[in-house]
């Protein structure tokens, strides 16, 4: 039912994608599958409070990501 969604850095994983947490660990599992250790979405959220989560945008994980992998690089640097 996404195929044809604008999705867009202000894009809600609840509101607009609905998302369910169930959802969220599936993604979590496919994040840590593409980007090994490097990227911990399952902390991310679980630093988290509930409103957070339901307000959780795509630019906030795309941020995640970024900041995890700039940080792997300094680390291995």
């Amino acid at each position: 039912g996404l195929d044809d969604a604008e999705i867009t850095m202000d894009t809600k994983f609840h509101d607009d994608l609905e998302l369910e947490s169930i959802d969220l660990v599936g993604l979590s599992g496919q994040l840590r599958d593409h980007y090994g250790d490097q990227v911990n979405f399952a902390s991310f959220i679980a630093e988290r409070e509930l409103d957070e989560i339901i307000a959780l945008r795509v630019g906030d994980l795309v941020r995640h990501v970024v900041t995890s992998l700039n940080g792997a690089e300094v680390r291995t640097a």
